[in-house]
């Protein structure tokens, strides 16, 4: 029985890396799409979410069942009630990443982003998808530097969203309305999507070292 117990554990952790890469391409695809203009690709983002949200609600199930048919104690029972945490960030993060290509293909043909801001997007995207890339990877192969690494980008995403910020309020904005709307919002994805993340590595470091990180509830 325990042997089953252990297999299924492992299943669930492997699946989990399978959600991460699932939205690790997401982000990138809909940043590429913020970027370019491109509706096939925003689109495909929107549709793909399904199956992001479809195998969040397994992965659910599955914690769900093992924590009413093992009944596990510690280090198991943290092992489960932490990656049920750890799907919750993650399916949020796919949401985040639809946004941003629904902002894409609501503005087709034309870029959502102004020139003006198209730089400061573009570093927005490169740093989320670093913070994507290494969230797989972390909980692949649970490498603690890299939650640092994580950290950092999430750091920067947030002083890019203060950018944006500046941008607007600094006078010489002269984007219409429906842009102002847009950035904000599209900032404001981005932002959250590093803190998911940072909460994602914060409880990968729990399970392997015990120790709560103080910033696990940042992204609630």
């Amino acid at each position: 029985m325990r042997e089953i117990f252990e297999a299924e554990l492992h299943q669930l952790g492997e699946d989990l890396v399978a959600l991460s890469g699932r939205v690790e391409h997401a982000v990138t695809q809909a940043g590429i799409a913020l970027l370019t203009a491109d509706l096939a690709l925003a689109e495909s983002v929107i549709v793909e979410d399904h199956d992001i949200d479809a195998l969040e609600r397994e992965l659910d199930e599955r914690c769900i069942l093992l924590l009413a048919q093992q009944a596990p104690v510690a280090t198991d029972l943290r092992i489960i009630v932490t990656t049920l945490r750890m799907i919750a960030s993650l399916e949020r993060m796919g949401d985040l990443a639809r946004h941003v290509a629904q902002i894409a293909r609501g503005r087709y043909p034309r870029h959502a982003v102004p020139h003006a801001l198209s730089g400061t997007f573009a570093e927005m995207h490169d740093a989320a998808v670093r913070v994507a890339r290494r969230t797989t990877t972390l909980l692949t192969n649970h490498e603690l530097p890299l939650a640092e690494s994580i950290q950092q980008d999430d750091d920067l995403l947030d002083e890019l969203h203060e950018d944006v910020f500046t941008a607007l309020l600094g006078g010489q904005w002269a984007g219409t309305t429906q842009e102002t709307v847009d950035v904000t919002l599209l900032g404001r994805f981005y932002e959250r999507f590093g803190d998911h993340a940072v909460s994602v590595s914060e409880r990968v470091v729990y399970l392997v070292t015990g120790v709560l990180g103080e910033q696990l509830d940042r992204s609630a």
